[in-house]
């Protein structure tokens, strides 16, 4: 019995000649061994606002909203994605995050590599679900 994960498999690399891991249910390939502890896969739409670390943005260099702005334009975006928008879509465009460019996806992550809310927020959602926004140093709303 392997001590991989369930998904896991260890396969031989035909360029480097040495074994790497393979999950056949989610594509993803690794040098390193999975862990055991579970992973999950978010995306976010980021609005930031001017109190926020950074203010700017590859969308904006000088983010001048306040925190009640921000509030409301991702209450506006949770009304259009409960309505059927895309939640990819509307982060693509919208979200002042560089993972815009990937729909909000930030991929797989474990527990201890993302901010303490952000991962509590996503790990307390079932796959599909989305959440309100979160709130820390930045403000976000979340999608898993």
């Amino acid at each position: 019995m392997s001590d991989l994960p369930e998904g896991w498999v260890v396969k031989v690399s035909k360029t480097h000649g040495k074994e790497y891991f393979y999950n056949v249910n989610t594509q993803e390939s690794t040098w390193e061994k999975p862990s055991s502890a579970a992973k999950v896969r978010a995306s976010h739409l980021l609005v930031k606002h001017r109190d926020s670390r950074r203010p700017s943005s590859w969308r904006e260099q000088n983010i001048t909203r306040t925190k009640e702005e921000a509030v409301e334009i991702l209450k506006g975006f949770i009304k259009q994605i409960e309505s059927g928008a895309s939640f990819s879509e509307l982060a693509s465009v919208n979200s002042d995050c560089s993972s815009a460019k990937k729909g909000g996806d930030l991929g797989f992550f474990g527990r201890g590599q993302m901010q303490k809310p952000f991962e509590e927020a996503a790990y307390g959602l079932q796959v599909n679900e989305m959440s309100g926004p979160v709130f820390f140093r930045f403000w976000r709303s979340y999608y898993s």
